[in-house]
């Protein structure tokens, strides 16, 4: 834990592996479904770059390979025209004074396959459908398919995968990456003995369970460096059809923060994810997760200002991480800095088409205490 946090503002400062942030307020990678045949847009350049007053900006999930797209219009980080499409992001963010790490995923059995590029496959770690539906844009809501069972060299060309794409992700300009092994993707589907039936070395025990994410951060650390890499975990949840709570569940996760440790990385990311439907992320593990880790806790899960500020004030985190506020409000850390009111934002737009609802939202003009 990092004792120097205890007693830390909104607007504090915070050395952050290579980077400094101006301030402890982190915007959360969340899917916008605006990427252009799997590449980043020039809308996806003008979002992010009217966000670059954050502390620190976490992307939208790039994907590692073909198979690991989960939603429409999902931008990927294996193929130069990504990386390139990537590097506008990037270097108009940095323009802008800002700092910018990207999330890297694999959807697993939560994926469908008119969301992936021709050739793909949905694979998971055993042959269990995930219950519920996919948004395709050719058929509206659509059914999950039984995913194939992964071989062991499916596993170690995923685990490459994920290598490659962090180096790629420094190639295209970003700051660092983080690891999704959160609300039941791949990462998530082989902690969770709902979705991993396995008899190999990667299911049965806690142990055996844990070593694909493990190997995964062995893997990302050595490509860029582990002051480079964050990962994102959200325990209790069940969102995407997993068992919330499991036996060995809190030993799955003090056995990743052990090996976190041994390897360095820089943060862990930890959501609740309740204000979204999901299960509450109970207190007495969120604390000795915090306890535990020697590196940065980034808190995230519904956080309004009086909240964060007293979450920092309690060193119960580093820094607090924003979703959907951010959605609404470019500007958001200077409304928050200031008291300036808090814009809702259109849930209908979050994941269409187009500029609307993504880049079209106002600034606040304190001069006429209005939108601008």
């Amino acid at each position: 834990m990092n004792k120097s946090s205890v007693g830390a503002t909104l607007f504090s400062e915070l050395k952050f592996g290579r980077l400094v942030l101006p301030n402890r307020i982190v915007m959360s990678p969340m899917t916008r479904s605006r990427a252009d045949n799997f590449v980043a847009s020039p809308l996806m350049v003008s979002y992010y770059t009217q966000r670059a007053t954050a502390g620190l900006l976490i992307a939208e999930s790039g994907t590692t390979m073909p198979s690991a797209h989960t939603y429409v219009r999902q931008p990927g980080l294996y193929t130069k025209e990504q990386i390139d499409g990537w590097r506008k992001v990037t270097d108009s963010v940095h323009a802008a004074g800002g700092r910018i790490f990207v999330q890297l995923n694999h959807g697993g059995r939560a994926a469908h396959p008119l969301n992936q590029p021709p050739g793909a496959e949905i694979i998971a770690p055993s042959a269990i459908a995930m219950k519920g539906t996919r948004w395709t844009d050719q058929h509206g809501e659509s059914p999950t398919p039984v995913p194939r069972e992964m071989t062991l060299k499916d596993i170690r060309e995923v685990v490459d995968s994920f290598g490659k794409a962090a180096g790629n992700a420094i190639a295209a300009g970003f700051d660092g990456i983080e690891l999704h092994c959160s609300t039941g993707y791949l990462m998530e589907q082989f902690l969770n003995p709902s979705s991993n039936h396995r008899t190999d070395a990667y299911g049965g025990s806690v142990e055996k369970r844990a070593r694909f994410v493990i190997e995964l951060l062995e893997t990302v650390s050595a490509a860029i460096g582990p002051d480079r890499v964050g990962i994102r975990v959200s325990p209790y949840s069940f969102i995407n059809d997993l068992v919330g709570e499991y036996p060995g569940m809190e030993d799955t996760y003090r056995l990743l923060i052990d090996n976190m440790n041994r390897l360095g990385i820089l943060y862990q990311h930890l959501k609740d994810v309740s204000s979204l439907g999901g299960a509450v992320f109970k207190k007495p593990l969120r604390d000795e997760m915090r306890q535990r880790f020697k590196g940065l806790t980034l808190q995230n899960g519904g956080f309004n200002k009086e909240r964060a500020v007293a979450a920092l004030a309690a060193g119960d985190g580093d820094a607090i991480v924003f979703g959907r506020p951010f959605i609404g409000n470019p500007d958001l850390v200077a409304r928050l800095k200031n008291d300036w009111p808090i814009a809702a934002h259109d849930d209908k737009t979050v994941y269409t088409v187009g500029p609307k609802g993504l880049i079209d939202y106002p600034v606040y003009d304190a001069k006429s205490k209005q939108m601008a």
